[in-house]
């Protein structure tokens, strides 16, 4: 393992390498991937496609170059920036059912830490997940803050990275955190009601497309069909 830390870090600068393993924080503690792995990875089946596009296309030489670098960074893409925006949408989604249950707890009189633990404890989801690691990470030393700060850095939705900001500095000024989730929560609801909506907006365009490509043909062909038959007789 230590010789493809060493190979990876001589092709790598030091730069990419922690742009890499930050951007494979955010894909969520799932993830198959560590930094080294994700890169050895890439850079093998890189030289595969390389090598078969020359041996399988005529001339393949000419497009092998082109063709490597296209997948050297639609590599990058599919397995990283898509999962990752994908995954922020999913967690966006269930902050607002997570956020309103905390809230209630909060207001039943539970300091911020203990409420996260019951609202963790009690609501199954993805973000869930992420916060029950944070609480994890207390009962290793870390404070709250700390550990809420290190959760905002594994999650790049700026939704729930501005949320989980606002909890922190008001956690830490002493404010009240009840104003801040109530503010917060409005917000989410206000987002998932643009969301749906936009999503029913699309339904008219799906639906045209849908209806050229299928029930168009399909009428053309029971209109001209007599013809067609006529003619070909």
């Amino acid at each position: 393992m230590q010789g493809k830390t060493k190979f990876i870090k001589r092709i790598y600068s030091a730069k990419e390498l922690n742009e890499i393993e930050t951007a494979l924080k955010c894909l969520g503690s799932d993830t198959k991937y560590d930094v080294t792995t994700f890169c050895l990875y890439r850079l093998i089946t890189t030289i595969l496609v390389f090598a078969l596009t020359i041996l399988l296309i005529d001339s393949g030489y000419i497009y092998a170059p082109f063709i490597a670098i296209g997948y050297y960074y639609l590599f990058y893409y599919v397995n990283i920036t898509k999962k990752i925006s994908q995954r922020n949408q999913r967690l966006e989604h269930q902050a607002l059912y997570f956020f309103e249950i905390l809230t209630l707890t909060l207001e039943s009189g539970r300091n911020l830490e203990n409420a996260l633990i019951v609202t963790c404890n009690n609501v199954d989801s993805e973000i869930s997940n992420e916060f029950k690691s944070a609480l994890d990470e207390m009962k290793f030393g870390k404070s709250l803050i700390e550990a809420l700060g290190d959760l905002k850095n594994r999650i790049s939705s700026d939704i729930i990275g501005n949320i989980i900001l606002n909890i922190i500095q008001t956690n830490r000024f002493g404010n009240s955190i009840l104003d801040t989730l109530y503010n917060e929560v409005d917000f989410l609801r206000q987002k998932e009601l643009l969301t749906t909506k936009e999503r029913i907006n699309k339904i008219p365009n799906k639906v045209s497309i849908i209806s050229v490509l299928f029930i168009v043909p399909l009428i053309l062909v029971l209109i001209l069909g007599p013809y067609l038959i006529e003619f070909i007789s």
